[in-house]
């Protein structure tokens, strides 16, 4: 009884320093998360979570394990406050304090048990048990219409997000045309400029 009662003690401490980060790209990948975070803790694991009810192409979540339990608040908090940079571009990232029902592999709670039981149609927690099938059932169209607008908003903040890129990409472009042709040179003469090349 012991054993258990320490490995749950852990897990709740593992939990504690544990960070939840949502709506990250497709693209971002265990290193990049890493890199991202290791300026501020240690991470010690990162675990993504699958989502088994849409699309692939959706937003993913992950699991973060740092150092400690305070290092893990100040990430949030941060994130919080600043836009999460992915490819040189800000994203709408969330993060939160991780909950125990979010790890698949938690171990049973000591002197817990669960009792599992078929209700009859005559049992007065029937008609409870059918209202809240029908509601999970309600709540899982809302989640893939959620999704559905979620993606939308994602495929525009990427389109914003590539025009602006390109906007710069040329204007970077003309302006090193521009040094490159000696053209500013000759302006700067014709109008007692002074320029310099750093």
């Amino acid at each position: 009884m012991g054993s258990s009662a320490e490995e749950y003690a852990a897990f709740e401490q593992r939990v504690g320093r544990t960070v939840y980060f949502d709506n990250l790209s497709p693209q971002v990948t265990e290193s990049v998360l890493r890199t991202a975070l290791d300026q501020f803790a240690t991470v010690k694991s990162v675990k993504f979570l699958p989502n088994y009810i849409g699309p692939s192409n959706l937003p993913q979540c992950a699991l973060v394990e740092l150092d400690s339990a305070k290092k893990a608040k100040e990430v949030i908090s941060m994130i919080g406050q600043y836009p999460f940079m992915m490819s040189g571009m800000p994203r709408p990232v969330r993060a939160r304090h991780a909950e125990m029902e979010m790890f698949d592999d938690r171990p049973r709670k000591p002197n817990r048990k669960i009792k599992c039981s078929w209700l009859e149609p005559s049992d007065p927690n029937f008609q409870v048990a059918k209202e809240l099938k029908n509601l999970t059932r309600k709540h899982s169209l809302e989640i893939q219409f959620v999704h559905k607008l979620q993606l939308e908003e994602e495929e525009k903040l990427a389109k914003q997000q590539e025009d602006t890129l390109k906007v710069h990409y040329k204007k970077f472009k003309m302006i090193d045309g521009i040094m490159a042709d000696k053209t500013a040179h000759r302006l700067a003469r014709k109008y007692n400029l002074r320029i310099t090349d750093e």
